[in-house]
């Protein structure tokens, strides 16, 4: 898998076709941004993740873009949004979600300790007050694989219409907490709990 901490820079994206208005209506704001220290005057600076830049060049909106030079240049802002949220859903159809594969004793280790670390803000899930240990510990281990896979969320950067990114956030829900109960079959009811919309997106 790609590094998901390997960025391009804007003038990267040119170089592999990307033009200015496709950055913009297909990737969004920047992963990272800011101003270079190497140069006096202080030019700006705007990253993005290798890994969603590749993803989005995966979907057919980055095809059907680069062959028309870009969403903006065909139509207006409400055009240009509908096919970053096209974009957006394809990369999130599309790439692979990578749970890291642990011992169940190591995943209950580090599934407590996430326990404690985030305990006190609603780290109960909203789970009933009767479940027993075993609900518990579940809900801990799901929690603690999720925050693992936090990485994902940036696929979602660039959606800002509110029904566009909800149906996003819905689709990445299904997604990663998929991929985990596949990954935990023993997880899958916590997980098919929490697909229904009890964990959200930023659930713990």
């Amino acid at each position: 898998m790609t590094d998901r901490a390997t960025f391009v820079s804007l003038e990267g994206l040119r170089s592999r076709g990307w033009t200015d208005g496709m950055v913009r209506d297909l990737l969004g704001l920047p992963d990272v941004q800011g101003r270079s220290p190497r140069q006096a005057v202080g030019a700006p600076v705007r990253l993005y993740l290798l890994a969603r830049v590749e993803a989005v060049e995966r979907a057919r909106e980055f095809a059907v873009c680069a062959r028309a030079g870009g969403v903006a240049g065909l139509a207006g802002p409400r055009v240009a949004a509908e096919g970053r949220r096209r974009a957006v859903l394809a990369t999130l159809r599309a790439e692979p979600i990578r749970v890291p594969i642990l011992p169940p004793a190591e995943l209950e280790r580090r599934a407590v300790r996430y326990r404690r670390e985030v305990g006190g803000a609603g780290a109960d899930d909203g789970a009933g007050k009767g479940d027993g240990a075993g609900a518990s510990l579940a809900r801990w281990q799901v929690g603690y694989l999720r925050n693992a896979l936090r990485s994902y969320d940036a696929l979602l950067d660039g959606l800002f219409a509110a029904s566009g990114r909800a149906e996003a956030e819905r689709l990445l829900r299904y997604r990663v907490y998929a991929a985990i109960a596949s990954a935990y079959p023993w997880l899958a009811e916590e997980c098919g709990r929490r697909m229904g919309g009890g964990g959200g997106v930023g659930g713990r």
